[in-house]
């Protein structure tokens, strides 16, 4: 009786400071529903029932968003909470994403043992990674995650890899091993277990930098040496948020080999790993949550200006970043936070710069 009694108020407790994240989670179950009766005209058997419409388009376009979240997020751990720059993180997406069709198609394994040798594949390349932690930092480190990561851009293409990979073209062609990871005739149901997994690893990354092992990461960021000082060994902290960060990552490239027709080499590029610092400098770096707003904001922006102004989009959307950089210093939930919203400056900043230079005038001169 006094377990449950102490239990009890705890996961009260927890309710009670998750009561916005569950009422969005909840929000986001019952959205399609919503847009099929609303938008569609059709019911909720026509989600159910997997029908064509709008309802179906969108839940497609969030597990993408879900996908590139649990990706940024494993980034922000790597970057933003530890301060690891890696230019290598891409690797740890393709290597989920090849290795998990890979297993599926030509080795035909059972999908749990698929996903036993994807997380195999994760330690080993967090691993690799550690392996120059104790000898080089800062900038140095990130080139080196670059060359690894380049290497392995360079195999996954290479012609002895064909059978395999599909070398230029991609990977194509892997059958979804259960009804639940089959995003072509099952749609909700992925959905949901794209939700339920991005949903548990923002709990689980919330409560590690709430965790004694949070603060020290978070100092190893700030000042190494003196974390050092003080007693700790930063190497196998830096270590635990590489592997954590890799499994997340495989996780998400595994979804994508699910949802995607093609799994595309440029997944492993350097371009990719852009991508996830992008999304992290959009939300907030080392906020966590700022990786699942910045998900959403980049692949929507990047959804609707190709689709109203074609190829122009990418030149719109380098626009966007500009003014959230300069409007939103900290990005959304960073900015949010520090309450350092800086309309003025920012406004005064694009002026200086279309006027040659020149101090933008103040109101009444």
């Amino acid at each position: 009786m006094t377990t449950v009694a102490q239990t009890t108020p705890g996961v009260r407790g927890w309710l009670r400071r998750r009561r916005g994240l569950l009422a969005l989670v909840a929000g986001l179950v019952l959205l399609p529903f919503v847009i099929s009766i609303v938008v569609d005209g059709q019911g909720i058997s026509a989600v159910l029932d997997n029908e064509q419409g709008n309802a179906r388009f969108l839940q497609g376009l969030a597990i993408e968003v879900m996908i590139l979240a649990l990706y940024a997020i494993s980034y922000d751990l790597v970057l933003g909470v530890t301060g690891l720059l890696s230019f290598g993180h891409a690797m740890f997406f393709a290597v989920g994403a090849y290795t998990f069709g890979i297993m599926l198609k030509e080795y035909e394994l059972a999908w749990p043992l698929a996903l036993l040798v994807v997380f195999i594949a994760a330690l080993l390349q967090a691993g690799l990674f550690a392996l120059v932690l104790p000898r080089v930092k800062g900038l140095t480190f990130a080139l080196v995650t670059l060359g690894m990561a380049s290497v392995f851009w360079i195999v996954i293409q290479s012609s002895d890899l064909a059978d395999l990979a599909g070398a230029e073209i991609g990977l194509q062609g892997v059958q979804p091993p259960v009804w639940f990871l089959d995003t072509t005739n099952q749609r909700f149901a992925f959905y949901l277990v794209s939700l339920a997994i991005l949903f548990g690893v923002y709990v689980l990354y919330t409560r590690i930098i709430d965790s004694p092992v949070g603060t020290v990461l978070q100092a190893t960021r700030e000042n190494e040496d003196r974390a050092l000082m003080l007693g700790y060994n930063t190497f196998w902290f830096k270590f635990l948020a590489l592997v954590i960060a890799s499994v997340t990552a495989v996780i998400a490239g595994s979804l994508h080999t699910m949802h995607q027709p093609i799994v595309t080499p440029n997944v492993a590029g350097l371009g990719f790993t852009v991508t996830a610092l992008l999304i992290i400098l959009i939300g907030g770096v080392g906020t966590i949550s700022g990786a699942l707003i910045g998900a959403a904001v980049f692949r929507l922006l990047q959804f609707y200006l190709e689709k109203w102004f074609g190829g122009t989009s990418e030149l719109l959307i380098g626009f966007a970043y500009i003014a959230i950089v300069l409007y939103l210093p900290f990005g959304i939930v960073g900015t949010w936070r520090a309450k350092s919203f800086r309309i003025k400056e920012g406004r005064e900043r694009l002026l200086r710069a279309f006027s040659g230079g020149e101090e933008p005038r103040q109101a009444g001169e």
